[in-house]
């Protein structure tokens, strides 16, 4: 596939090393000089220096015959011009944009045909909204990624002493809880991947990724860990974007408190909400902290543009005795640096957003991606078509399919019926099936399977 990615940035860089991986035409748009020579030493691509919204340097980018626009760039004015240039000029197929002001998104008719043209509108703000909002739905999970529209979770949990399931082989899973059903789909332990099985034993301190209905998710948590109270107080650092929306979508159900250093940034935030506490000041400030009973908060979460002043006052916030704490990171190399230390949760705005772009790339009938565990395995929702003599999945029952090594079918969504995956269950045509892949580099494989063969009509 041939792609053009409009800005070199954070996000634009993260995507370009996750496609460039597939055997992708990719071209990346920018004006800085450093950031496209950065990316031209590393990875195998193109770049052009220049204005992304300028007819003249897409052309150069080769928008004549790409299928792909990917505006990325920090200006969404940029981004938005550049889907017009692109269906206007070169009557590109997909046109994708991030979009950030809020201002833009509460109007979704500028991004339709007669106005804007972009067909997947990305709001990364949004998306880690989402993201936080659900870890703090299910207090002690490390990740909750929806798959058919939210029917069915997959979680990521730490397994911990006194969890009825550690040091116990998975099969008794189903001794304990015989009315819910779930699906461990990946286990790590000290960095490396496990492939589960019936007899395979979960250890503490053990990463397990499993799938379950969303109505049974804390019911398999507490196989693995004692369960947390849910949480009530909570704290953000940073009335941006995500702060504000964070505090905004809580606070009716939560005891809401949002730090900010801008003394006007912070008077027009506390005029917008309604319960939130708005507090003047420094995240990093211990005086506030301890002011503001860190000690009694469930969860602490740092959310501003700035990465270190993120990791500090979140690191602050754990010593002085917060539950649990969270922390945005941009830079990827940061957020292997923190994750399982003093914070609890590094959220990387990168991971929460390349899935969306995955699944417009992906060959076959994906309707969802989840990038995880930094870019090294997928998470995908595919809906099977076909028959048995056209598809190398509908008509077979699990243990009959050729999945690639480290691949597991988790569930299989049929209509409003969740089943979770046996050996013997059917796959239908039509059925959403969500697939875990420990390894990237078969996501090929695992695409071809979803492909239907020509004898299909």
């Amino acid at each position: 596939m041939k792609i053009i990615i409009l800005g070199a940035g954070q996000v634009g860089r993260s995507v370009a090393n996750a496609l460039v991986s597939e055997a992708n035409d990719i071209t990346v748009v920018d004006q800085n000089d450093a950031l496209l020579q950065e990316l031209q030493n590393r990875l195998d691509l193109s770049t052009v220096k220049g204005h992304a919204g300028q007819p003249d340097i897409l052309r150069r980018a080769g928008a004549e015959d790409a299928d792909m626009i990917l505006a990325v760039t920090n200006s969404d004015e940029t981004n938005m011009v550049a889907c017009q240039v692109a269906y206007t000029l070169f009557h590109t197929p997909t046109k994708i944009a991030r979009v950030r002001a809020q201002g833009y998104l509460d109007y979704p008719q500028l991004f339709e045909s007669g106005a804007f043209p972009v067909d997947v509108l990305i709001s990364p703000e949004q998306l880690v909204t989402d993201y936080i909002m659900k870890l703090i739905e299910f207090p002690g999970a490390l990740q909750v990624l929806d798959f058919a529209g939210g029917r069915v979770r997959l979680v990521a949990v730490k397994a911990y002493h006194g969890g009825p399931l550690v040091g116990h082989a998975l099969s008794t899973l189903y001794e304990h809880m015989p009315d819910v059903e779930a699906r461990v789909a990946a286990i790590y332990r000290e960095g490396e991947v496990i492939q589960p099985h019936g007899d395979t034993v979960i250890k503490a301190e053990d990463e397990v990724f499993f799938l379950a209905a969303s109505e049974n998710i804390r019911s398999v948590m507490s196989e693995l860990r004692e369960l947390e109270n849910p949480y009530k107080r909570l704290i953000f650092a940073g009335a941006g974007n995500i702060g504000r929306r964070l505090a905004s979508a809580l606070e009716q159900k939560y005891r809401v408190k949002l730090i900010e250093q801008d003394p006007t940034r912070a008077r027009e935030i506390a005029e917008r909400l309604d319960s939130t506490i708005v507090l003047h000041g420094d995240s990093a400030d211990e005086d506030l902290l301890l002011e503001e009973n860190i000690e009694n908060t469930d969860v602490f979460c740092a959310v501003t543009n700035d990465d270190e002043a993120n990791i500090l006052s979140a690191m602050l916030a754990k010593r002085l005795g917060a539950a649990r704490v969270m922390s945005l990171i941009n830079r990827p190399a940061y957020v292997d640096l923190v994750q399982s230390g003093t914070i609890d949760i590094a959220i990387s705005p990168q991971q929460a957003t390349i899935g969306t772009l995955l699944t417009r790339v992906r060959r076959g009938d994906v309707v969802q991606v989840h990038s995880l565990r930094r870019g090294a395995a997928e998470a995908i929702e595919a809906v099977a078509h076909g028959d048995r003599s056209s598809s190398k999945v509908v008509g077979r029952a699990i243990e009959e399919i050729k999945l690639p090594k480290g691949t597991t079918i988790g569930a299989v969504v049929r209509g409003d019926q969740v089943l979770i995956a046996h050996h013997d269950t059917m796959i239908e045509s039509e059925d959403h099936v969500i697939l875990f892949v420990v390894d990237k580099r078969r996501i090929r494989e695992v695409e071809k399977l979803f492909q239907v063969g020509v004898t299909f009509l």
